[in-house]
């Protein structure tokens, strides 16, 4: 019964010998088929690894780099670099209650330097009806150093006793 089962069946009990004939019945029909492993070997000649035969080649690749390089180079001193600004917010404080704040603040405003912008500005009560003058100003990191600002500041004696920084920020 078993044996009647496997008459009907498309099994391949011994696939190597179908193999076999079907390879040979194409060799026939087309050639012999090379495979790629042997072709391979024989080209090994002919492929250099390493581009020593291309060494002009290498050398206007060189060239080409360089120029690129050059004018990258170039194109990048050209460009402007970011300018570093802080933002300071000043307590200029004077010696009494007598002292003329509007004088004051004109001569404060008066410091004119490079990399300097005076901003909005205010008085502040401190106590015994004595007010501090609160001065903003923009400064360009590298050219003005607060404390470069506070001795000038500080110079006028007869209005200035103080200067304290309030607030700082990079912008």
């Amino acid at each position: 019964m078993a044996v009647d089962y496997f008459l009907h069946e498309k099994i391949w009990f011994e696939k190597y010998k179908y193999d076999d004939a079907e390879r040979r019945y194409y060799e026939q029909m087309n050639g012999p088929v090379t495979e790629p492993a042997a072709a391979e070997e024989d080209d090994d000649d002919d492929i250099d690894l390493f581009g020593s035969d291309d060494e002009e080649e290498d050398q206007e690749a060189a060239k080409v780099r360089e120029e690129r390089l050059r004018q990258y180079a170039e194109k990048k001193a050209k460009k402007p670099g970011l300018i570093a600004k802080s933002s300071i917010l000043l307590d200029v404080k004077p010696w009494d209650d007598e002292t003329d704040m509007a004088k004051m603040e004109e001569c404060v405003r008066s410091i004119h330097m490079d990399g300097l912008v005076w901003g909005a500005s205010k008085l502040v009560p401190v106590g015994y009806g004595i007010k501090k003058l609160q001065i903003q100003c923009v400064v360009e990191d590298e050219k003005v150093g607060t404390d470069i600002l506070e001795e000038e500041i500080t110079k006028f004696e007869d209005y200035v006793q103080s200067v304290d920084i309030a607030a700082f920020n990079k912008i």
